[in-house]
């Protein structure tokens, strides 16, 4: 049933007030309807006719473009027709032009604006004759829809709160049934905002979790929604993030869909700046680890190629890794780029590479910097060659970063890292290289740690110290580590693999055997107790490749072989217990593939080198750190734990874990020199939650807790109910659980929590209960983390934690049943709004009637909550609900009607209409001769005009016959939903 809201008024006529004052015309539901030929339509056909034949005005004619509109709206229903509709939008798809007897490549979109028509449009209805959504407001380029926007209302009623996460989930579920429902529009549609005025949001369509959806910033800080939709909206930059900034890309042969987040595009446009610069040719631009590095790369390296102001350039993606390479190559192939042309574009061999510079290769170069070793000076002086550095902390250093400077004097040279620069570089190294030109920061685009974990790109990280008689010796570990001059700034994993082989001692300590059994068996528990139970996966990171294999030894005895796998590099003089690890690519391959999924194995990678770059696992939670690293390495490292994870049950990763047992963030300032404002909230120590919980414990005894102590249980319950009420209190409680119950899920089982126990089972049956009465219908065992939802199916000290809100069965005991009971009057109004709700939810398939009976008692509901009637009122009028269920039922049972037409009946005699039963009765041979009205937009025509007809038949006023032919066709409708 749809729900009562207040959203029309308050966002989706504000955002459409403030596109028109921004150059968007509005258009009427029923002239749009008009203009694509009913609700089956999706192309608003004489606009698109006129602006394809303005665009296009060489060689297209009217029959011509009948034709593409044929095939645009016959695109296949799935992602592959989206993208295709995409690349009529971009004109990289081909119409035949008779008259030339060849093809010739459409224009759907200029980017010169004013050549193309900007319309908006609200209740855009779609049927597809089986399904029918309406879309709360598209907005239309050329005739043709390609964004829509799912607005909520600003304070939801039934206590839904109006966080973020909340709002993501309700769209979310909402933008799912469009794709499954009516997914011929979702192949036309590119976009989506979700806005409830304080929060606006984007995602592209048929990316539908929750980390598809970003925040939406401009530069310029914007906070109001004034200003967020007419900076979204601006139609330049509407026209750019489609054509230039959706990538459609291919993982595991699967086809999914990308749109550049804020700090992507805003870099993107500085790189194109840059490389356009008279002056300045170099810039440095730092992306945290995981906000999307490569797909930037990927972008600016489109745009400066395809600008005609660079004169046909050469854009060269410059990696430091075959690893890195391979990854570059595949992204580069599943963003569209072709196979055979990038292998010839790949430079296999140094002196491949020398002949691509010398020949003046235009268009895009791939290689990796080691390639660039004693090539010589000046091979190619042009100055449009634009080289895109990846890791660029470490890539250019040394005499390769000489040669490459060397080869290519006059060229524009854009660094990447997903680490800042550290405090020995400030002046020297990678920001004498790339930072120059953008003192004294070193930065042409910065997107720090702290903004990735405020956007939701990343999640925030913790740490904890494994105990003290695992830690190896600390003067040891200063002297062989923390106090090497040739660790500061360490920025290679190879670099340091090779200070490690020196540090004997340190090594010795770290894989002694009985060390390395004490700690498997540490990681045992931990992971059994701790993170198996979230349903999460793990890294064990050895000091060395040996070290992996004795890892795998031990864990073998404790754990099932398949629940753990290694993964490093070979060596020719290997012996026997490493060789066992030599796998081929492809079974590297299907380890990795299946430890990112939830229900395979490996659950635990054993790693030293491998895979602690580039390799992207968000199911990936813990890492149990056993090997030294510091600065850039360590960032690198911990980031593979930072990524956002949401399983099938909308749950969410809450972080990542960092479990140390080399002592390294002990010493964090060490292992970590870089600027405090450049790494703030990378990582915090465990204590810090444990110190929180405690904190948010207390604030529940003083705030909460006292609203039901000293009170009787239905006294309990009755004051609960009464104080949360109002729902800016409700949300505020909302939230607080939330942090709670997030911490308890990473801290439980720890011994810490057991004198917390009995307030956190409180809270959470204060939780429960208010999740029950106010917001209906809900699965609430998804509103628990994993750990939390098996407390509450266990038993606790005080009993079974359960519903306290029974639900009755609607029937002619069931006012008894309540008054015998000894609850209050505010939970019986609870009561019995449950039970109502359930009833409908149930039964309104076969008994529709009860929509317009449930929708009374949702009024109902929303006034008591809102004071505007009190408790007896409410009590009684509930009741009479109760009544009116089980006297409709009889009435149906007496009349023996069919069940439409019985609704007929039941709105019409509601609505004081008189002679209801012969009115209805008359519908009865006009849904016998429009079977199929519901899927059938002419048939559902036709069912109306009969409808009118009989109401003036019977006299009935039209001010009072168009509502009541909405409302039944409304309610009638919502049964095939």
């Amino acid at each position: 049933m749809e729900k009562l809201g207040g959203e029309r008024k308050a966002v989706q006529d504000t955002l459409i007030r403030y596109a028109c004052e921004i150059g968007w015309t509005y258009i009427k539901p029923e002239e749009a309807q008009r203009l694509r030929g009913g609700n089956t339509g999706m192309i608003l056909k004489d606009i698109f006719t006129s602006q394809m034949a303005k665009l296009n005005s060489e060689f297209i004619d009217n029959l011509m473009i009948e034709e593409l509109i044929k095939k645009i709206e016959r695109l296949p229903a799935r992602i592959e027709g989206n993208m295709q509709s995409w690349e009529y939008l971009k004109g990289l798809k081909p119409i035949f032009v008779p008259t030339e007897k060849r093809e010739r490549n459409v224009m759907f979109m200029d980017e010169e604006i004013k050549n193309n028509t900007f319309h908006i449009t609200d209740e855009f209805v779609f049927t597809n004759g089986t399904k029918t959504n309406r879309y709360d407001v598209v907005f239309i380029i050329n005739g043709v829809p390609v964004f829509f926007v799912e607005t909520k209302s600003v304070a939801k009623f039934f206590g839904k709160s109006a966080n973020r996460e909340s709002i993501i989930s309700e769209a979310l579920e909402q933008i799912r049934r469009y794709h499954s429902e009516t997914p011929e529009m979702m192949t036309l549609l590119q976009l989506t905002t979700v806005t409830n005025i304080i929060h606006f949001l984007y995602a592209a369509t048929w990316c539908t979790d929750s980390k598809s959806i970003f925040n939406w910033k401009l530069e310029n800080q914007a906070k109001t929604y004034e200003e967020l939709v007419k900076g979204f909206f601006d139609k330049r930059r509407l026209v750019e993030i489609i054509l230039k900034y959706i990538l459609f890309t291919r993982k595991d042969d699967v086809l999914q869909k990308v749109v550049l987040r804020p700090h992507q595009m805003r870099a993107v446009r500085k790189i194109t700046g840059r490389a356009a610069h008279k002056t300045k040719h170099r810039a440095l631009i730092w992306h945290t680890q995981g906000s999307g590095k490569t797909y930037t790369m990927i972008v600016a390296a489109e745009r400066i190629l395809e600008n005609p102001v660079f004169n046909n350039p050469t854009v060269i993606l410059l990696v430091d890794r075959n690893e890195l390479e391979t990854q570059m190559f595949n992204n580069l192939i599943a963003s569209g780029y072709d196979q055979r042309e990038l292998e010839e574009r790949t430079a296999q061999t140094k002196k491949h590479l020398m002949e691509l510079l010398r020949n003046d290769t235009r268009g895009l170069i791939i290689s990796m910097i080691h390639k660039f070793e004693n090539m010589p000076k000046d091979i190619n002086t042009r100055k449009n060659v634009f080289v895109l550095v990846d890791e660029a902390h470490r890539t250019t250093g040394g005499d390769l970063g000489n040669y490459l400077m060397g080869a290519l004097p006059n060229a524009t040279y854009i660094g990447f890292t997903g680490t800042p620069i550290d405090k020995k570089g400030k002046g020297s190294g990678t920001f004498i290289t790339f930072g120059r030109d953008d003192e004294p920061q070193g930065y042409l685009d910065k997107y720090s740690i702290s903004e990735s974990i405020n956007d939701g790109t990343t999640v925030k990280l913790h740490y904890s110290l494994a105990p003290n008689e695992l830690l190896p010796d600390k003067e040891v570990l200063e002297k062989e580590f923390f106090n090497l001059a040739s660790l500061q700034g360490v920025s290679d994993i190879e670099a340091l693999n090779k200070v490690l082989e020196k540090a004997v001692n340190l090594r010795n300590m770290l894989k002694n055997k009985e060390r390395i059994k004490k700690v498997t068996d540490f990681v045992v528990e931990h992971y059994k107790k701790f993170v198996e139970p979230m349903g999460y996966k793990a890294f064990l990171v050895a000091v060395d490749r040996e070290a992996c294999a004795l890892y795998k030894k031990e864990l073998d005895k404790l754990l099932p072989k398949k629940d753990s796998e290694v993964v490093i590099s070979p060596a020719h003089n290997d012996n026997e217990l490493l060789s066992q690890f030599h796998y081929s690519a492809e079974k590297e391959k299907e380890i990795r593939k299946a430890f990112t999924k939830p229900d395979k194995d490996p659950k635990i990678l054993i790693v030293t080198e491998k895979l602690l770059t580039g390799f992207d696992a968000p199911i990936l939670y813990c890492m149990y750190l056993d090997k030294p690293m510091r600065d850039h390495v360590l960032l690198q490292a911990i980031a593979r734990v930072n990524r956002p994870y949401e399983d099938n049950e909308g749950r969410k990763k809450p972080s990542g874990f960092v479990l140390d047992f080399v002592g390294i963030f002990d010493k964090l300032e060490k292992a970590l020199a870089f600027d405090h404002s450049d790494i703030e909230g990378v990582v915090n120590d465990i204590e810090v939650l444990k110190h929180r919980f405690e904190e948010l414990i207390k604030i529940a005894k003083k705030e909460y807790f006292k609203i039901t102590d000293n009170k009787a249980r239905d006294k309990a319950v009755e004051a609960l109910l009464d104080y949360f009420r109002n729902e800016e209190i409700r949300k505020t409680f909302f939230d607080f659980y939330k942090e709670v119950s997030t911490i308890y899920e990473i801290l439980s089982p720890d011994a810490f929590l057991r004198p917390f126990m009995e307030d956190y089972e409180r809270l959470t049956r204060m939780f429960k209960i208010l999740k029950e009465a106010y917001e209906p219908g809900i699965e609430i065992d998804k509103e628990f983390t994993r750990k939390t939802a098996k407390l509450v199916q266990g038993h606790t000290k005080s009993g079974k934690i359960k519903a306290d809100l029974e639900i009755y069965e609607i029937d002619g005991d069931t006012i008894k049943k309540l008054e015998d009971s000894n609850k209050s009057d505010t939970e019986r109004i609870f009561n019995l709004l449950r039970s109502i709700e359930s009833a409908v939810h149930s039964e309104f398939k076969q008994n529709p009637y009860l929509i317009s009976i449930g929708q009374r008692a949702e009024t109902l509901s929303i006034l008591f909550q809102q004071r505007q009637k009190d408790t007896k009122e409410t009590l009684e009028e509930l009741k009479g609900i109760v009544e009116e269920i089980n006297q409709a039922k009889k009435e149906q049972a007496d009349k023996n009607m069919p069940k439409d037409i019985f609704t007929i009946y039941w709105v019409l005699r509601n609505e004081n209409v008189k002679n209801p039963e012969e009115i209805a009765q008359e519908m009865n041979s006009v849904l016998e001769k429009y079977p199929h009205w519901k899927s059938s937009e002419e048939y559902e025509r036709k069912f109306r005009q009969e409808l009118y007809k009989i109401f003036t038949d019977y006299k009935i006023d039209i001010k009072q016959a168009v509502p009541l032919a909405v409302k039944i066709i409304k309610i009638l409708k919502e049964t095939e939903k």
